[in-house]
């Protein structure tokens, strides 16, 4: 009897397991390999996006960049004043009287470093002269020069920037004497070491005085061009 007894236990078990659908049991023995994908496999992000590249900048538009060369065309120095206006970013948007305040600007700028140059070699000589304990008489000769080098580039600076705004109130005539003014200060220095103390000018102070003449003569040139244009 206990076998049957047994075998009638189990037949609502059965009966109960044959009813139930087959999901069910598969989700019963185990995790599904879709489930187990979804909910413990490793996760695939997309891939990060590149950075947006910079923009370049803006270049010179071709009217621009015509008209500078036309405009230096009207120059002496042709090389020196389409390089002189092209390092200047707003060469690009400028019409001829913008150009000549830029050429009136790099000739400031050179004018600005002579100045720094020529007090530069003045404290040198200086301090060569108290480090080796020698009679000062030419050094204080040489140092003087300097310093007053140094004062002729700084005016030439002044006119320039007087230059400026003559160009920005459309005197054109005013403008060129302040340019041709700027270029003749540092020929003093020049004149002076000659007199004085002949051979001993400066190569760095004589390669500024004509970059500072030629980029005077630039810009000359561009505010005749106004001048005429106006006249």
């Amino acid at each position: 009897m206990a076998p049957m007894s047994t075998m009638t236990n189990k037949a609502p078990v059965l009966l109960l397991l044959a009813l139930l659908p087959l999901g069910t049991l598969g989700s019963r023995s185990g995790p599904s390999a879709h489930h187990g994908h979804a909910g413990h496999g490793p996760k695939h992000s997309s891939p990060p996006s590149s950075p947006t590249p910079a923009s370049p900048a803006p270049a010179a538009s071709p009217t621009a960049a015509a008209l500078v060369r036309s405009t230096c065309n009207s120059t002496t120095y042709y090389d020196l004043c389409v390089s002189a206006l092209g390092a200047d970013p707003s060469s690009a948007t400028a019409d001829v009287r913008g150009l000549s305040s830029i050429a009136v600007s790099a000739a400031a700028t050179n004018a600005s470093g002579g100045a720094a140059t020529a007090a530069a070699l003045a404290n040198g000589t200086a301090a060569a002269s108290n480090a080796q304990a020698a009679p000062a008489t030419a050094d204080a000769t040489v140092q003087a020069l300097l310093r007053t080098c140094a004062a002729k580039y700084g005016q030439a600076r002044d006119a320039l920037s007087a230059a400026r705004e003559s160009i920005a109130a459309q005197d054109y005539d005013f403008a060129n004497v302040h340019v041709s003014a700027a270029a003749e200060y540092p020929q003093v220095c020049k004149a002076l070491f000659r007199r004085q103390r002949p051979g001993q000018y400066p190569a760095e102070l004589a390669a500024r005085e004509e970059a500072l003449r030629q980029l005077c003569s630039v810009a000359s040139d561009i505010i005749a061009l106004l001048s005429n244009s106006t006249s």
